[in-house]
């Protein structure tokens, strides 16, 4: 079955150019033209990913990320007509998986739709998707995150990327091979992404333990260093 991708924005003329170039590679395409039609279409049609413009009428993008996120994990794409570094905080904060500046390349949306699919579709499949550490409990089957046993709040990609640098201890990860890694591109991404999420995480996990911290390693990345 082909993956059916919900295009959302207030401009028809976007919808159908990237519509278009959806349905030359494959993908079912349906389209709202504002939040509050989205969010209902996104309830009866149970899309595999979605494309969100922010600027909208009725309920902008980000609060329907908002409400999506409140209950599911479904991918989604925000669209923006502002190139500020704020826009682009604010979006990962509410757990988009990735955001695409206007005015856009269609083609490199559509590449950017397969990455983040091909990531999602990537998650790990063995048994074992919990990784334990003192006061620390990361599960990316439930998609939760504990410390000092206490549910933490967090965006998926805040966990993931947690999940990941946790589960290869004292490893140093490049900005780029954590956007591959974990984003799933072929660094389509800014690697300021990557910045923001580790920021997020470093308020979380303040003082959690002394055992293991979430390091800057500074001209190289980042690791999830554990003490002896």
């Amino acid at each position: 079955m082909n993956n059916k991708i919900l295009v959302v924005d207030d401009e028809r003329n976007i919808v159908e150019l990237v519509k278009l170039y959806l349905e030359k590679e494959g993908f079912v395409a349906i389209s709202a033209y504002n939040g509050e039609e989205a969010l209902n279409l996104y309830k009866s049609e149970s899309p595999d990913l979605i494309i969100l413009d922010v600027m909208m009428p009725v309920m902008d993008g980000w609060q329907v990320c908002k409400e999506i996120r409140k209950t599911s994990k479904t991918p989604i794409i925000m669209l923006t007509a502002k190139s500020d570094v704020f826009d682009k905080v604010l979006g990962l904060e509410l757990g988009s998986d990735d955001y695409v500046t206007k005015p856009f390349e269609p083609k490199e949306l559509v590449a950017r739709v397969k990455a983040v699919l091909r990531r999602s579709e990537n998650v790990p499949t063995s048994k074992t998707k919990e990784v334990i550490f003192p006061n620390l409990s990361i599960n990316l089957e439930t998609y939760e995150l504990k410390i000092n046993d206490e549910l933490i709040d967090a965006p998926p990609k805040e966990i993931e990327l947690l999940y990941f640098l946790a589960s290869n201890p004292n490893r140093v990860y490049t900005r780029e091979q954590l956007l591959e890694e974990v984003w799933g591109f072929d660094y389509f991404g800014d690697s300021r992404t990557v910045d923001v999420h580790i920021k997020r995480l470093r308020e979380k996990l303040e003082e959690a333990s002394e055992k293991w911290q979430l390091k800057t390693v500074w001209g190289v990345g980042y690791k999830f260093e554990v003490r002896k």
